[in-house]
């Protein structure tokens, strides 16, 4: 579907819908198409907002984990959004866990699926290879559990990142940023009600990071979902929605008064 992106100051940004905002950040090679089906579930309910994320714009010191939080903490108060549900896939969960530990006091709930921030296999350390449309469509398949889900046009997406010498750099220097960004000293301190939505057959942040980052985050439930790997909103919509459909529903709920 075609979505109009919206700009203010420097920022590029999707907004649709209305109601308590849910804001959605994107993975290394992620853009607007991997929560295609999210936007058009959580439309109806909430207002959905997805930063375009400045993963090759930024300058090559600022191009870090810290560096996208600080834009994403700019346009959230440039926008002036309260009560937020925010939601990160992939480094997108890292920039919002970082962000949730800097600035907690706009976030109402946090949901992560497939994030790094305790460890994750990257693609990063294999670029020498670019160049080969081959390999890139083999290593852009291993993010799905179904390699069918690895489209040509996603593949040409990738593909035209990792034949961009600026592009490669940039990548390298953000899949090495979130290695040193290691936050499981931190966890503890996420107060927010956190839910955790983990592909079974996750290669790049598996099974294990799920669990671990359910036992450091204190209040945290985690679900995992079958034949699925490292984007389940994107190769699982339905099942996804439903687990984070059920969660916001939970978060609206007034909490239960003692007598």
């Amino acid at each position: 579907m075609e979505y109009q992106i919206k700009q203010q100051d420097k920022f590029r940004f999707l907004e649709e819908g209305e109601g308590e905002p849910l804001l959605l950040l994107h993975g290394l090679f992620g853009a607007l198409s991997n929560f295609e089906y999210l936007i058009e579930f959580f439309r109806k309910t909430n207002k959905v907002i997805v930063p375009l994320l400045p993963l090759f714009e930024l300058d090559i010191f600022h191009t870090t984990v810290s560096g996208l939080e600080k834009h994403v903490q700019k346009f959230i108060e440039l926008r002036g959004y309260e009560n937020i549900n925010l939601l990160g896939n992939s480094l997108g969960g890292h920039i919002a866990l970082v962000h949730v530990l800097k600035h907690p006091e706009k976030i109402k709930s946090l949901i992560l699926t497939g994030s790094s921030g305790l460890f994750e296999n990257g693609m990063g350390d294999s670029y020498p290879k670019r160049g080969d449309y081959e390999y890139i469509k083999k290593k852009t398949a291993l993010t799905f559990y179904d390699p069918a889900m690895a489209t040509k046009e996603l593949v040409d997406e990738v593909f035209e990142i990792t034949i961009n010498r600026i592009k490669v750099i940039k990548v390298i220097s953000l899949a090495k940023s979130a290695i040193r960004s290691n936050l499981g000293e931190e966890l503890n301190q996420v107060k927010q009600p956190t839910l955790l939505i983990w592909g079974n057959n996750d290669t790049i942040t598996p099974p294990f990071v799920g669990r671990e980052f359910n036992r450091l985050i204190p209040n945290s439930e985690l679900y995992f979902i079958d034949k699925c790997g490292h984007a389940p909103m994107m190769e699982v919509p339905h099942e996804f929605n439903e687990i984070l459909n059920s969660f916001l529903t939970k978060m609206r709920k007034p909490a239960a008064t003692v007598a």
